[in-house]
């Protein structure tokens, strides 16, 4: 049974849509996010579904906190399920030519490294324990560059190689993985973005495809189904087919509020 589930980036969008759809009586939610109000506004709505909540206000970025934390967690309450959503997106500026250099470089440092300062910790004690499941969100971007968002592409990509190379990799020890591969989702990330955004859905239904993947030890959740049967086709094209199918689809990315 999955009884203790740690979610980073819980404070708002998917993160914040699995929280609110796995707390209910005997969950032990850990939780953590970068804001503080919005993360304790979350804990808030879990509770009053019954769920014992844990907090953590903690950027992934930080290697040393975030991997004391998920540890010291682990030890008290052993976690049943991971899920490594905390990420960003980055790109083309409105009147710009290419994502600026510190924006790109602080992407990667959230999108790939935070992921493995949330995963890393809880592997030794899995692996003992043999069993749990790992849930890594990645993207539908990970299968296709995509030209204004060439960091954000990249990461993604790395995360899903690096999902199904664990998966690989600890399914003799009984663990499973899932790399979680979205299109749009209606969350305050995607509203930065302008541009075509075809099958997009509510987080909440998101929330409810990834559950029901992990429960089913899916090696890649992959949704909406046509928008990814599309997107994985696009990918095999010769590249300058595919650079001529993309061009509706070009996008820019404002910066955060």
């Amino acid at each position: 049974m999955v009884r203790t589930i740690l979610i980073t980036g819980a404070s708002s969008g998917i993160g914040r849509a699995l929280a609110l759809h796995y707390a209910g009586a005997g969950r032990v939610l850990a939780l953590l996010g970068r804001n503080v109000e919005r993360l304790e506004a979350v804990a808030v709505e879990c509770r009053k579904l019954g769920a014992d909540v844990r907090t953590g206000v903690t950027d992934v970025c930080r290697r040393d906190e975030t991997m004391k934390w998920i540890e010291d967690f682990d030890r008290a309450s052993p976690i049943d399920l991971l899920i490594a959503n905390a990420g960003i997106m980055e790109g083309t500026p409105p009147g710009g030519d290419i994502e600026h250099s510190d924006a790109a470089y602080g992407l990667m440092q959230i999108n790939v490294l935070g992921v493995l300062n949330t995963v890393q910790p809880v592997l030794p004690a899995m692996m003992e324990r043999g069993r749990g499941h790992i849930a890594i969100v990645s993207s539908l971007a990970g299968f296709l560059p995509l030209p204004d968002a060439p960091s954000y592409s990249a990461s993604k990509s790395a995360i899903m190689n690096y999902g199904l190379s664990l998966r690989a990799l600890l399914a003799p020890r009984g663990i499973g993985v899932s790399v979680v591969c979205p299109g749009y989702v209606e969350t305050p990330m995607m509203l930065r973005e302008s541009g075509a955004k075809p099958s997009k859905m509510a987080a909440e239904k998101a929330a409810v495809l990834i559950s029901r993947g992990i429960a089913r030890n899916r090696p890649l959740i992959v949704f909406p189904f046509f928008f990814a049967l599309v997107t994985r086709m696009s990918a095999l094209l010769p590249d300058r087919i595919r650079r001529w199918t993309m061009r509706p689809f070009r996008f820019t990315v404002s910066p955060p509020n």
